[in-house]
């Protein structure tokens, strides 16, 4: 009999950094958009990712949000496979850990690093499903792609690389400063058989004259060995989600009286915030500022106040208190301002949180805000499922996710939403009867433009749209186009589309 030939295994290039946060994400979507522009089937992957920004994939668990947007920069389903283990902080030192978009355990850091190695196989399992039925894969590193006190335990970088046979491309970012002996000292303490795989450099976030950093580029040529495949310039007016952390450009705690000319929303910035990007089309929205608060402060010069999601809202909860922001919204809320709460900040205004089995925290049973009548119960399993439906008051459609433990039980019940489920109409949410308190589980509901204007003229009865604001797909469709093409401009893409098997 003839021997069985082995399972096809796609062409990658993988993206990896010498620090956190120098780009590596839509780095990534951008090569996954431009390969898809040349006719190539295109998996992105991060074998394991730390945010407790999360999507719900197309196959029915969570993955992180930058693997969502390198998955629409490809015209792909989001898949758990393109982010097998994501980890969800619930505290400085312990996670929730994500298998294939379920969860399966809460670890410590230290007890994660130990006791890996199931999770590497699933997750090289899922890199070789996406290998064996795409043209490319676009891997992603984590943070610096050469910490040596971890190269042991780390699967995410040269592990992945190896594995797929990949090219590596190492990311700088040079509006951090000290560029050179980022690319340098990181190639420098690696290993002969990972800096074997290190293909190329690309210089990000580069502000300024580029000519004057020509000698910068043959500097790195005749020290590494290595072809500098760019210079990418600082794009601005360019944004994507962010992976894990409320973006820098939106600063906390801005002075009383900031944007007073604009209809101003309030997010508490909770320790444990999670899905932050739920706010990110009211952001975008012309005549509305959004500000992000993580001190107490009062509250009346803002129209309404949103309680975000949070991984940890017994913690969160417990810490709102001990701060005086939790006396400082009820104020808010006493002399009639609206309030919103958003999956955990729903649960936030009821009168009871109660997490009896620990899965959040040891506090066992909190007592809310008391503005809704309402008590939650924190219980496994996760609900983790994408939701379509409509504003009950005036029909807008509604389509976004959740991500939850809780279950939250009403002693009345005046819906939010109706949401479509399994061919029903299921009433979600909550609204009271004096118009001031809006509470939901679903994340992404001001994503689509009607449910956006509906929800700011609820705040806001004066406020007018402009009616020309898009909805989170053609958003960010616009977005991956625009920076793709920037991308495309700046770096060496024949070499790039060589390295796969084109031109």
């Amino acid at each position: 009999m003839p021997l069985a030939s082995p399972p096809r295994f796609a062409p990658a290039l993988a993206l990896f950094g010498t620090a956190s946060d120098v780009g590596k994400s839509v780095l990534a979507a951008a090569f996954c958009r431009l390969l898809n522009d040349n006719g190539r089937s295109v998996a992105p992957f991060k074998a394991q990712n730390m945010s407790n920004n999360s999507y719900v994939a197309a196959d029915g668990g969570e993955i992180g949000r930058a693997q969502y947007v390198q998955a629409v920069a490809a015209r792909v389903e989001p898949s758990v496979h393109h982010n097998p283990v994501l980890l969800k902080p619930s505290a400085d030192d312990s996670s929730q850990v994500i298998l294939h978009g379920q969860a399966v355990l809460e670890t410590r850091a230290r007890d994660y690093f130990r006791n890996n190695q199931s999770l590497r196989e699933a997750a090289f399992d899922s890199l070789r499903r996406l290998a064996a039925t795409h043209d490319v894969v676009v891997l992603e590193g984590a943070g610096s792609c050469a910490e040596v006190n971890l190269r042991s335990h780390d699967f995410v970088n040269f592990a992945a690389a190896h594995e797929a046979k990949a090219r590596v491309i190492l990311v700088a970012d040079i509006d951090k400063g000290g560029v050179f002996a980022q690319v340098v000292g990181t190639l420098e303490v690696m290993p002969p058989e990972d800096r074997a795989r290190v293909s190329g450099v690309i210089i990000n976030k580069f502000r300024g004259d580029r000519q004057l950093f020509d000698d910068g580029i043959e500097y790195l040529k005749a020290r590494t060995g290595l072809p500098v495949l760019g210079l990418v310039p600082f794009l601005y007016g360019f944004e994507l989600d962010s992976e894990d952390a409320v973006p820098r450009s939106r600063p906390l705690d801005p002075l009383p009286g900031t944007d007073a000319d604009q209809l101003r929303l309030a997010v508490l910035r909770l320790p444990h915030i999670s899905n932050f990007t739920d706010f990110d089309a009211l952001v975008r929205t012309p005549g509305v500022a959004v500000h992000y608060l993580y001190r107490p402060r009062d509250l009346s010069e803002y129209s309404a106040v949103i309680l975000p999601g949070t991984k940890s809202v017994t913690r969160d909860l417990k810490w709102m208190q001990d701060t005086g922001l939790a006396s400082a919204v009820l104020d808010f809320h006493a002399r009639g301002g609206k309030l919103v709460g958003i999956c955990g900040g729903l649960q936030l205004l009821g009168k009871y949180i109660c997490d009896p089995d620990g899965l959040e925290s040891s506090i066992g049973s909190i007592s809310g805000l008391g503005l809704l009548d309402a008590t939650t119960y924190l219980r496994a399993p996760k609900i983790v499922r994408r939701v379509t439906g409509r504003l009950v008051q005036d029909s807008a459609p509604v389509s976004g996710y959740e991500i939850h433990l809780g279950r939250t039980e009403y002693a009345k019940s005046r819906p939010l939403l109706s949401l479509a489920l399994d061919g029903e109409a299921v009433p979600e949410g909550l609204r009271d009867d004096e118009q001031r308190l809006w509470g939901t589980y679903v994340h992404g509901i001001f994503d689509q433009p009607l449910a956006r204007a509906a929800f700011l003229q609820w705040v806001e009865p004066s406020f007018v749209s402009s009616g020309a604001e898009l909805g989170r797909t053609e958003w960010l469709d616009q977005q991956l186009d625009l920076f793709a093409a920037h991308v495309q401009e700046h770096i060496d893409w024949s070499t790039v589309m060589g390295w796969v098997g084109g031109s």
